[in-house]
């Protein structure tokens, strides 16, 4: 059964578990990291965003990976997988098939090649949605996509009927009341960065890349700050991860979320080239910072 709530809480835009070798999708791990996400209080699951390697994927790959999600999940959380393209017909191509296996909603980056002006990216959200009826989380992270979806062109884009959500990933927190001010309740925001600052600003969620590491504490600071209002609680809890968050941004988000997953028994495989894994000192880094937050190697 679809869940049919709107969107809020901590989202895990998730890793992509591959074989040791990195050659294929391992779908039993994939299976297995859905299952443990969703035990550990995870609020929903985004496959195939920058994390999850979409762009080292082939298209059947893309389609298997979001298969199983969409599968494993069960409708126990919503998912929302990446469709994201260069060009549109492939985005819309996608996002039916993502529709169609029972995905809750659809994440997508712009068009990140082409430098698209504020009227092409209109048209290439406007014709995605006509062609789907789940909703649409636009995702604004002009670090990696060459694009900056600016409040005023958010505030057109919430003109859409099913283009309802952001990830907004600028780093910039003042951006949540921005996008607020100017599109109402048409569009729900959702943090990339700064989930505590973002949280107090009023976004309702978070898409959480350190939630495939520790999905509980992420769950968590939203339940503090958002659902409880113990703003003190959750600023305790963020300064806590804080070290986490940092160790693993940055150009190796991808090699270091899956270094410390693969340091915590999850074997999820390597990144595929052209990352690299994570260098020994780094990883080493990374196990302390766990350490601390109660794992032990």
């Amino acid at each position: 059964m679809r869940n049919t709530a709107g969107f809020r809480g901590s989202y895990t835009v998730m890793i992509t578990p591959f074989t040791e070798d990195g050659s294929a999708i391992d779908e039993a791990g994939l299976r297995r990291f859905v299952d443990w996400q969703i035990e550990e209080g995870t609020h929903g699951l985004i496959p195939l965003g920058s994390t999850g390697e979409f762009l080292s994927q082939t298209d059947d790959e893309r389609n298997r990976v979001a298969e199983i999600v969409i599968d494993a999940a069960a409708g126990r959380v919503p998912v929302l997988v990446g469709t994201a393209a260069e060009w549109t017909d492939a985005c819309i191509r996608y996002s039916r098939e993502a529709e169609a296996l029972g995905a809750d909603g659809v994440m997508i980056v712009p068009p990140f090649y082409s430098s698209p002006t504020h009227d092409e990216l209109f048209e290439h959200y406007r014709r995605v949605a006509e062609a789907i009826s789940i909703p649409i989380m636009v995702y604004n992270n002009p670090n990696t996509s060459n694009v900056d979806l600016v409040p005023s062109l958010v505030a057109r884009l919430s003109e859409i009927d099913n283009v309802a959500y952001i990830k907004e990933s600028s780093g910039d927190a003042g951006r949540v009341c921005e996008i607020q001010r100017l599109c109402g309740d048409r569009m729900t925001v959702f943090a990339g960065y700064l989930p505590f600052e973002a949280y107090a600003a009023g976004a309702a969620g978070y898409v959480s890349v350190f939630g495939n590491i520790t999905p509980r504490m992420s769950a968590e600071m939203f339940t503090r700050v958002v659902d409880e209002r113990d703003i003190d609680g959750g600023r305790e809890l963020y300064i806590r991860v804080l070290p986490l968050i940092k160790a693993i941004a940055g150009d190796l988000y991808v090699s270091a979320t899956k270094a410390a997953l693969n340091s915590m028994g999850m074997h999820v495989g390597p990144p595929r080239p052209p990352r690299l894994p994570l260098p020994r000192d780094r990883t080493k880094e990374l196990e302390a910072i766990l350490t601390d937050l109660g794992h032990i190697f």
